[in-house]
């Protein structure tokens, strides 16, 4: 699955880039590549969490539903970025990627009051 992501705003730390194309990464269930369609060279690993953390079920609020025209949970689809560091590969829990499937409206949320940790580590 190949798709077209457009960010309302700029994900944390990619200002001023929004537009990125989302690709798979062959052999990897789950592993995407998310890079900026304007610059080849920006890109970040993210991971569909439930191939890695099973009971990872983030609560929306209903601005986060609103600002991306979600009518329906199937209309989300979640990511978390992957980073690899000597301690081994790590996943932030705390703020998610979450797309509108239909529409490729994008935002990486913060999901507040909820006790998922910054750099989950992936064993």
């Amino acid at each position: 699955m190949t798709a077209l992501l457009d960010f309302v705003t700029p994900p944390l730390g990619l200002a001023p880039h929004t537009k990125f194309r989302l690709e798979p990464i062959g052999g990897a269930d789950g592993l995407f590549s998310l890079g900026a369609i304007a610059d080849d060279g920006l890109r970040l690993y993210v991971v569909d969490p439930q191939t890695v953390v099973a009971d990872y079920s983030p609560i929306l609020t209903d601005e986060h539903v609103d600002s991306l025209g979600l009518t329906a949970p199937d209309d989300a689809l979640l990511l978390v970025v992957a980073s690899h560091t000597d301690e081994g590969v790590h996943v932030n829990l705390l703020a998610p990627i979450v797309a509108n499937k239909q529409t490729g409206a994008t935002a990486q949320v913060i999901l507040e009051g909820q006790d998922y940790p910054l750099r989950a580590r992936l064993s």
